[in-house]
């Protein structure tokens, strides 16, 4: 069973709507028994990073999450801010993320002063694979998907950083470490593009 980890900051019902419409079963939850027993998870996340590592702590699923990502290693996808807490920490805020895969979440407007960029990077952008792994192995030839963000994430080594986006600058758009998988993008708002790494999400 998928379980969409319901820490009170994303569009759950919209990830819950499209792997229902790719004929995916999945539960919403922040239970810790359900998420415990879960076959596979999602991080999904809108909103500003410290509220979010609050949210975790607050319902207690810290403990649970690093088990089952890095213990049991049943495969993990964060989408937006759920991509984010997987890096070190945020220049958004002070604490600390989950620290799965070595990185920061930088900000745009810091990263580029100079220069005239619409902030947030929101609506349909391309995609680059950097190699080619479970989530990203058969996407479209030009696959592009609808980013919504003013942070961007920056692993510190380049073998995790398996998709790459243009906006003022590259980003890593994707990152990956083992079991764990993170998109800055919403594979639930773009349409076949998003469904394919739902499905191949899924299929793991």
């Amino acid at each position: 069973m998928i379980v969409i980890v319901d820490y009170g900051m994303g569009n759950l019902e919209s990830i819950f709507n499209m792997l229902k419409k790719i004929g995916i079963e999945s539960k919403i939850s922040s239970d810790v028994s359900v998420i415990n027993d879960a076959s596979k998870l999602v991080l999904p996340g809108v909103g500003a990073f410290d509220h979010a590592v609050m949210k975790i702590e607050e319902l207690n699923l810290r403990n649970v999450l690093n088990q089952k990502a890095l213990i049991d290693k049943v495969p993990v996808l964060g989408i937006c801010l759920g991509m984010q807490l997987l890096t070190d920490s945020s220049q958004e805020g002070k604490l600390k993320g989950l620290g799965w895969i070595p990185g920061r979440t930088l900000s745009f407007r810091t990263a580029l002063p100079d220069i005239n960029l619409k902030i947030p990077h929101m609506g349909w952008n391309y995609v680059k694979k950097s190699f080619d792994c479970p989530l990203t192995g058969n996407l479209y030839e030009e696959s592009k998907f609808y980013f919504v963000h003013s942070y961007y994430v920056k692993c510190d080594n380049n073998e995790n950083a398996m998709l790459k986006t243009f906006y003022g600058m590259e980003f890593d758009s994707g990152i990956s470490k083992g079991n764990i998988y993170g998109v800055q993008f919403h594979p639930e708002k773009s349409h076949k593009y998003g469904m394919r790494i739902l499905e191949n999400f899924s299929s793991m």
